[in-house]
């Protein structure tokens, strides 16, 4: 096994200039808003997952594997893709309105996944103020087929470019409402449960302490992100003034990030990468 080797991806892709930003923290959030607006993927999240009551630790998992298939070797990336893949293929739930059972690794839900998650990825890290040429934002697509063969599909059934993720879009809207799970997901997704350690100030009757405070203006900010036709569905909140405080407030954010010590803003995996990527650049 070739544990020195860059993985899927490696220095010189779009997908590591991209995964840099730390602020894509609200990209992960504003793809769950977006996937929640899908009735059979929100009923299948529903169905297996204990989400409510773990939300944080399902957070750090799914962070944990995105990190593993982006800088990992490309072992590492491979076998997080089979444990996935074995996971998911035991799972099955029932359809909100027909009442059919369908399986969670149906290749319409994992694309709907796969599409929403990279796609706020980039779209995010743009509107946050990284430099992306239109053929950057369409070679991370390209790239992005890479993941989207771990978890099981088809690279030649996924969108490879911005053109391809909009006509995506388009196609799929139709399936697309506000549910009762969509409802309360999104709910859960603006106010969750606070870990303990940042839960004092809750416990001391200060309900709208810093924590709290803080994530609801990133959670604000994720669900600015969305487009308009997924806002409108959320409510009608699709108005230009809410895409310019979107943008503004992500913008804002990424300048604070950027503040912080790299040593605190890369995980592990990203560490461990660029050690890897250094030694094999001087060998």
């Amino acid at each position: 096994m070739d544990t020195e080797d860059l993985g899927l991806f490696g220095p010189g892709s779009v997908t590591w200039k991209v995964h840099e930003e730390p602020i894509l923290i609200v990209a992960g959030l504003r793809s769950l808003y977006l996937q929640a607006l899908h009735p059979r993927a929100m009923a299948g999240v529903a169905q297996n997952s204990n989400y409510r009551s773990d939300a944080w630790g399902r957070l750090v998992r799914t962070a944990n594997y995105v990190a593993t298939t982006i800088y990992g070797t490309t072992a590492d990336a491979e076998a997080a893709g089979r444990r996935l893949r074995t996971l998911h293929a035991r799972m099955r739930a029932t359809d909100p309105f027909t009442g059919e059972e369908f399986r969670v690794d149906d290749p319409d839900l994992l694309r709907w996944v796969h599409v929403t998650e990279v796609e706020s990825f980039v779209s995010t890290a743009r509107r946050a103020g990284l430099a992306l040429s239109d053929d950057e934002v369409d070679g991370y697509y390209t790239e992005q087929r890479r993941s989207a063969a771990l978890v099981g599909l088809d690279p030649t059934d996924v969108p490879g470019t911005a053109a391809e993720v909009a006509a995506y879009y388009r196609d799929v809207r139709p399936q697309l409402r506000m549910t009762r799970e969509a409802a309360e997901t999104a709910l859960f997704l603006t106010a969750p449960p606070i870990p303990w350690k940042l839960s004092l100030p809750v416990r001391l009757g200060l309900t709208l302490g810093p924590p709290r405070w803080a994530y609801l203006g990133v959670a604000g900010t994720a669900l600015g992100l969305l487009p308009a036709w997924a806002l409108r569905l959320y409510g009608g909140l699709g108005l230009p003034t809410t895409a310019m405080s979107a943008d503004l407030g992500v913008r804002a954010l990424r300048l604070a990030l950027a503040a912080v010590p790299r040593r605190y803003r890369e995980g592990p995996l990203q560490q461990a990468a660029k050690e890897r990527a250094a030694r094999l650049t001087a060998a």
